[in-house]
């Protein structure tokens, strides 16, 4: 207890003197305001009032705390960007330049999704993960994926492929997409085997590249335009390695509108036409218009639901591999193979679909033909039955054809 005096004198000390030390202040705040603007936004889109109150401030005291209230309000009218201020020296002595400063929010997250997943018992495996960078803004994507399917083409294609897309080019109804893929291919022994006895079809290719650049035009609310341009390269191998070129101007006109007749019936119908017109005049080493027509009806009645879908093309001129039609994959012709229907693909092609399901239960039916020009068609059938739900499928389906039935297995999601 002798020292407890001691102790006691040096608290009362520390007590008095943070009672009489003075609060912090900003430095700035001894200055005049000798000027106060706003960057990165143009001033237009600031309201009126939030203008008006921060030119009150030129010729008053700097006040941080009247400063942190109107970045507040700025902050609510830009909620997707960051406000900061920046003070800077004045032209005339003791006064200070203000400067709210609205930057874009860096925003480093990404979003990783399997755009495609499935597997055919024929057909192996096909799969795409895709990944789309955040902080582009809310009208700007872009897209980088990795890729090896089996399913879409005649042979299996794995590569990359990287898109842009603004979705707002000066008004809503203009976007602008932009779209490279670069690809090596792997081919199946029934492909190699008739191109050997098909001269007419051109050969087999290691590499393809493409770059897409288009505009979609919303004409009316159920009706899209894309026009654009395709610039393939591929390289060859036989009967010499050498790069060859197929570059088409596009167009494709979308019809796309959702009906309901009552509170219990729903009725959607999809439409379309696409062209791909490769022509000399773009540097093409083909000549050829490759047309392709497509309809889907689908109805919802409760549990049941039932879909028509019809697709059809034709290409005139003397086609590349990978224009040309294939029938019997995961979507098409469902219980045959596409190596059995037409190993080199075909100019001409028909396909009607029908399917219904029930809750997760589900029948499918496929009909279509694959031919050239000049060659009757040789209308192919085939039943499934399976599960659906959201994005997931299973099914099993039989080529219907004298003889013994082999069935296919199909699994996966798209989304």
């Amino acid at each position: 207890m002798k020292h407890l005096w001691l102790v006691t004198l040096l608290a009362g000390a520390a007590l008095a003197a943070g009672k009489d030390r003075p609060a912090e202040v900003n430095v700035n705040e001894r200055y005049t305001v000798e000027a106060v603007s706003v960057s990165g936004v143009a001033e237009s889109k600031v309201s009126k009032g939030l203008r008006e109150d921060l030119q009150k401030l030129v010729g008053e005291k700097f006040s941080q705390q009247k400063v942190t209230e109107l970045i507040k309000r700025l902050q609510k009218g830009f909620p997707n960007r960051a406000v900061s201020q920046k003070v800077s020296r004045g032209l005339k002595p003791e006064h200070v330049k203000l400067v709210l400063v609205v930057a874009r929010r860096i925003d480093l997250n990404a979003d990783f999704s399997a755009t495609k997943a499935h597997y055919h018992s024929k057909q192996g495996w096909t799969g795409e993960l895709s990944v789309s960078p955040g902080g582009l803004g809310a009208n700007n994507r872009f897209s980088f994926g990795i890729l090896s399917n089996a399913d879409d083409l005649l042979e299996r294609f794995a590569g990359l492929r990287a898109g842009y897309e603004r979705l707002k080019l000066g008004t809503d109804r203009v976007r602008l997409a932009f779209q490279f893929e670069s690809y090596h291919q792997i081919w199946n022994r029934s492909t190699l085997d008739e191109l050997k006895s098909s001269p007419d079809v051109p050969g087999i290719y290691r590499t393809r590249q493409n770059s897409e650049p288009a505009l979609t035009f919303l004409l009316a609310n159920p009706l899209k335009l894309t026009v654009g341009a395709s610039f393939q390269r591929f390289q060859t191998q036989f009967p010499a390695a050498r790069t060859e070129a197929a570059n088409a101007v596009i167009a494709t006109l979308r019809y796309d509108r959702q009906l309901e007749d009552s509170a219990a019936n729903r009725h959607r119908l999809e439409a379309g036409y696409g062209l791909r017109a490769v022509t000399r005049t773009l540097d093409s080493d083909f000549v050829y218009a490759r047309h392709t027509w497509d309809l889907r009806y689908r109805f919802r009645r409760g549990d049941n639901r039932l879909e028509v879908q019809f697709v059809s093309g034709v290409i005139s001129g003397r086609a590349p591999l990978f224009e040309r039609f294939v029938l019997g994959n995961s979507q098409t012709l469902r219980g045959w193979s596409k190596f059995d229907v037409a190993p080199l693909g075909a100019s001409r092609m028909a396909h009607n679909s029908l399917e219904y399901r029930y809750k997760i239960f589900r029948v499918v039916y496929d009909a279509g033909a694959a031919w050239d020009r000049g060659q009757h068609a040789d209308p192919k059938h085939s039943l499934g039955v399976g599960l659906r739900r959201h994005e997931f499928s299973l099914l099993v389906a039989f080529p219907v054809r004298a003889g013994r039935a082999e069935p296919m297995f199909i699994a996966g999601m798209n989304f």
